[in-house]
């Protein structure tokens, strides 16, 4: 249920908030999974709900996803989608946490059938073979962002 925002503030405009998690296996590979309801592959995450941090909405969103319980570490990423670039056709921020190395398989992962079909690790290659375009950029800033131990902030998947 949304509250109702008084005066001025009913008019600020409101932006769309999703959160993806980086998980990557013993040789830097990362975790993407294909969702049932829609094409392609993407990382792990989904949409922030109202009244609930990012940071809970990450653990909340791959607990839901993969039957993992996971503490999301630090903030890799911040990612401004501007609404053309966007697949939902409006505009958001995208928070990417680091959610650590892998040591499982994901074909041993126990995925929520009602919304992922496959989980697999991929290399770069692979990545930009299933990733949307955008979505392979943000995962590769991720990556070096975790490698130099900074946040990168990122327009369109594109380092500001």
């Amino acid at each position: 249920m949304t509250a109702h925002r008084p005066g001025p503030v009913r008019d600020l405009p409101r932006k769309r908030a999703v959160v993806t998690v980086l998980f990557t296996d013993a040789h830097g590979q990362v975790l993407v999974v294909k969702p049932t309801y829609k094409q392609g592959w993407e990382l792990p995450g989904g949409a922030v709900e109202d009244d609930e941090s990012p940071r809970r909405a990450a653990a909340r969103e791959v607990f839901e996803e993969l039957h993992l319980h996971c503490v999301p570490g630090p903030v890799l990423a911040l990612d401004y989608v501007s609404a053309a670039a966007s697949s939902a056709g409006t505009e958001g921020l995208v928070v990417v946490f680091d959610g650590g190395t892998l040591t499982q398989d994901p074909a041993a992962l126990q995925l929520a059938s009602d919304e992922l079909a496959a989980a697999m690790f991929a290399d770069a290659v692979a990545r930009e073979q299933r990733l949307p375009a955008l979505q392979a950029r943000r995962a590769a800033a991720a990556l070096a962002a975790r490698a130099t131990g900074r946040t990168v902030y990122l327009e369109d998947g594109h380092p500001r």
